[in-house]
C-alpha cells in the first residue's frame, strides 16, 4: 500500500477588530478542522499574511484606521495576495458596499450577524476553488516549461532559443551592450550513432548537454539544443574575451567526459566544435545576424580539424569580419 503524507489543514486568517467576533469565528472554524490565525486590524493582517501565507482571509469590512476595503486592495498588490480568496464580513447590506467589496477583490461576502451554516459552506467552497486554481496554475506552469524544454536533453529547445535570442538581441540593442552566441556541434555524431547505436547516441547527447550546462553559471545565460547534435549558448552582456573563454571551457568539459568514440576523425573520445560570435546589435536589426555569424565560425572550426572553437567578431567600425582560431586545449 502506498504511503501518502496527509495534507495540512487549511489555514484561515481572521481579521476583525472585535475580540468576541474573532473568538466566535476561531472556535467555529477550528471545529470544522481548519487552522486559524488572527489580526485585530488591517495593518497587522497584511504583516501576518506575508508571514503565514493563509489559504483564505475572512476580512471585516468596517475597522478603524485601515478598513477591510483598503486592506483587501493592498492584499491584491502582494506577491500571493491576488491568488488568495478574501471573504468579506460586513454589517452593511447596501448595494454600494457590496459592489465595493467585489471591486477591491473580495470573492464573496457574508453579513453580520453571521449565519454560521452559510459561512461554513462558503469557506469550504472557496478553499476548494482555491486549491483547484492552484493545481491548475501549477499544471499550466509545468506545461509552459515543457513547451520550452527539449525532452531528451532537458535544456531549452529550439523554440525557446529563438524566443530568448530575439528578446536579448532587442534588449542589447536598446542598451548598446554586447550579445555573444556559441554554436556547438558534436563531432562525427552520425558515425557515433552508426557505431554505438541510437540509445548510446541519446545518452551521449544528454551527457554533452549536462557538460555544457556545467560551464554556464549566470542566470541570464541559456543553453539550448539547437537541433540534432547541435547546441547553443546565449550570453547576454558578454564581450568576445568572455565568450571565447567559455567556449574553450565547454569544449574541454565535453572532452573530459571521455566518452569513447573510436570512429571519430578528431579524437578517440567524443568532442565538439564550437563557433563563437559577438555583436552589439543595431536597433531594429534581426537576431539572425548573430546566428549566421556563429554558424560561419562553427563551419570554420569544422574545416580546420574540429575539436576546437573558432571566433567570429564583427568590428563596430566596419562591416568586415575577422576570424580567430582557438585550437583544442592540451
Amino acid at each position: 500500500m502506498k504511503n501518502t503524507v496527509p495534507e495540512s489543514p487549511s489555514l484561515i486568517l481572521i481579521v476583525d477588530d472585535e475580540p468576541f467576533i474573532r473568538a466566535q469565528l476561531r472556535l467555529s472554524l477550528q471545529c470544522e478542522g481548519y487552522r486559524t490565525a488572527e489580526a485585530e486590524d488591517g495593518r497587522k493582517a497584511l504583516t501576518i499574511f506575508q508571514e503565514l501565507q493563509p489559504d483564505i482571509v475572512l476580512l471585516d469590512a468596517i475597522m478603524p484606521d485601515l478598513d477591510g476595503f483598503e486592506c483587501c486592495t493592498r492584499l491584491q498588490l502582494l506577491e500571493d495576495g491576488k491568488y488568495t480568496p478574501v471573504l468579506m464580513i460586513t454589517g452593511l447590506e447596501d448595494q454600494e458596499s457590496v459592489d465595493r467589496a467585489f471591486e477591491v477583490g473580495a470573492i464573496d461576502y457574508v453579513t453580520k450577524p453571521i449565519h454560521w451554516p452559510v459561512l461554513r459552506q462558503r469557506v469550504k467552497r472557496l478553499i476548494q476553488q482555491s486549491h483547484l486554481q492552484q493545481k491548475l496554475e501549477a499544471a499550466n506552469r509545468e506545461l509552459q516549461r515543457l513547451v520550452k524544454i527539449d525532452e531528451l536533453t532537458q535544456v531549452a529547445n529550439r523554440r525557446r532559443f529563438e524566443e530568448y535570442c530575439a528578446q536579448e538581441w532587442q534588449r542589447m540593442a536598446r542598451d548598446q551592450l554586447p550579445l555573444s552566441l556559441i554554436l556547438c556541434d558534436v563531432d562525427f555524431f552520425k558515425a557515433y550513432n552508426d557505431t554505438y547505436g541510437h540509445r548510446a547516441g541519446d545518452r551521449c547527447l544528454q551527457l554533452v548537454a549536462k557538460a555544457i550546462e556545467s560551464c554556464v553559471n549566470r542566470p541570464a545565460d541559456v543553453v539550448a539544443r539547437y537541433g540534432g547534435e547541435e547546441f547553443a549558448v546565449i550570453l547576454p552582456r558578454t564581450y568576445p574575451e568572455g565568450a571565447i573563454h567559455l567556449a574553450n571551457a565547454v569544449c574541454s568539459a565535453v572532452r573530459e567526459l571521455q566518452i569513447t568514440h573510436l570512429t571519430s576523425q578528431a579524437n578517440t573520445c567524443v568532442t565538439i566544435s564550437a563557433g563563437v560570435a559577438t555583436e552589439i546589435p543595431v536597433p531594429n536589426s534581426d537576431f539572425q545576424e548573430i546566428i549566421d555569424a556563429a554558424d560561419r565560425a562553427l563551419y570554420q572550426a569544422k574545416m580546420t580539424g574540429r575539436d576546437r572553437c573558432q571566433q567570429y567578431i564583427k568590428q563596430s567600425s566596419s562591416p568586415v569580419y575577422f576570424l580567430n582560431a582557438h585550437h583544442r586545449l592540451a
